[in-house]
């Protein structure tokens, strides 16, 4: 099994690869893990899929999550892999730590991750701990080291996230409460400010769900 056939498997359930790595005993993978792969939404399939789900379907509370597992779940028994999920804990795995140990993720100028691919709409759904020492692709520059314009800097009406700061998120809140917040409700404007972002092809529709239940609505 490659990586790439890995990733080929994870878009047919609506998810993609978003980096890998070969853990070592400082990364807190399950024990036996030669590589760990992060999972987050092929878009913009992704949202099409999970639309058509039961999960989703049934209005049952944390229909995504559940469409996680299962699906995840089922991606994992034939690679004799366990999957990991974020919102599992305490205590909770390091996504973020290992987003940055994939090679494939950066810490922008406001602080939120920056992906090659999805820019600031990177997110994990779940990873894959997989016993082989997969190979893995070179990793790629941060596109912030190429962005002259660095628009996330200024896309936040209210400042809640900016450079050197850290996230307000009182503020951030406050705002999308408020009739002002109308646009930030559809997907906050500093990830879509993002020129990598923008080429992702994340619909307004998903943004909208996510902030959603940020604001536990």
């Amino acid at each position: 099994m490659t990586l790439a056939q890995i990733d080929a498997s994870a878009r047919a359930l609506g998810l993609a690869v978003r980096g890998a790595f070969h853990p070592t005993a400082d990364d807190a993978a399950p024990d036996g893990t030669g590589t760990l792969i992060l999972l987050g939404p092929d878009e913009p399939a992704f949202w099409r899929t999970f639309l058509a789900s039961p999960e989703y379907r049934d209005g049952a509370p944390h229909r995504l999550d559940r469409w996680s597992k299962r699906v995840v779940s089922e991606l994992a028994q034939p690679l004799r892999g366990a999957a990991i999920f974020p919102y599992d804990g305490p205590p909770y795995a390091p996504f973020l730590w290992w987003a940055e140990r994939s090679g494939e993720c950066w810490s922008s100028p406001v602080g939120l991750l920056v992906h090659a691919t999805a820019g600031l709409f990177i997110s994990f759904r779940a990873a894959l701990a997989v016993p082989e020492r997969l190979t893995l692709a070179s990793a790629p520059d941060s596109p912030c080291l190429s962005c002259d314009d660095r628009p996330c800097e200024s896309a936040c009406p209210v400042g809640a996230l900016g450079p050197g700061q850290a996230y307000d998120v009182p503020a951030c809140v406050a705002h999308l409460k408020s009739p002002a917040g109308a646009a930030c409700r559809n997907g906050c404007l500093v990830r879509q400010s993002c020129p990598v972002s923008r080429r992702f092809g994340r619909v307004p529709e998903q943004s909208a769900f996510h902030m959603r239940a940020f604001l536990g609505q």
